[in-house]
């Protein structure tokens, strides 16, 4: 299984909202103490444990499905989930979904470009701006305050979930760990 986390490389953009893909990434890559595999081709970070490769693309979000494919292709992996924040949640919900659209979010497009719709994503609320012309802004910036106390919590569920998906249906997973409200 390769697991793909989304976000953007660059300090600046370390505990950004778009960014939410890669810290759950590390918490896996730390909960099953990964290791690294070295590659310039994969256009991204990648470590594996057992038989499933986690990635973080270092291509920046609109450009994801480059690494995506690369590290696919590589080890022939059939099954690919993706993490990322999800603006038409409210901050703090967890949905899953298998294939669909990408409801606008560029590193979906990317991944779509490249590998089709058939993959499962985990979704992640980071709630929205107040006006449509500032998304931008409010997903390349910090989680407010009162997000930041939660933010931990939201990271390990979403970690607990992908563990549970190795063992479980996408139905079963959704079951134990769908929740539509909000945090905060």
């Amino acid at each position: 299984m390769l697991i793909v986390g989304l976000g953007n490389p660059g300090s600046e953009y370390e505990n950004t909202r778009h960014n939410i893909g890669f810290m759950v990434i590390d918490e896996l890559i730390k909960r099953f103490n990964a290791s690294k595999v070295s590659s310039s081709s994969f256009l991204g970070e990648c470590s594996k444990f057992q038989n499933h490769f986690l990635l973080k693309p270092q291509t920046f979000m609109n450009l994801s499905g480059d690494s995506v494919i690369k590290v696919k292709n590589f080890y022939k992996l059939e099954q690919v989930v993706v993490i990322h924040d999800d603006l038409d949640l409210p901050f703090g919900s967890l949905r899953f979904k298998e294939a669909g659209g990408h409801g606008g979010h560029n590193g979906l497009k990317s991944i779509d470009s490249k590998i089709g719709k058939e993959y499962i994503r985990v979704r992640i609320g980071i709630g929205k701006p107040d006006h449509k012309g500032e998304v931008s802004s409010y997903v390349l910036s910090p989680f407010s305050k009162e997000q930041k106390e939660y933010i931990k919590s939201l990271i390990e569920k979403s970690a607990d979930s992908i563990e549970f998906l190795f063992k479980n249906t996408m139905e079963e997973v959704s079951i134990k760990y769908a929740s539509k409200a909000a945090l905060c």
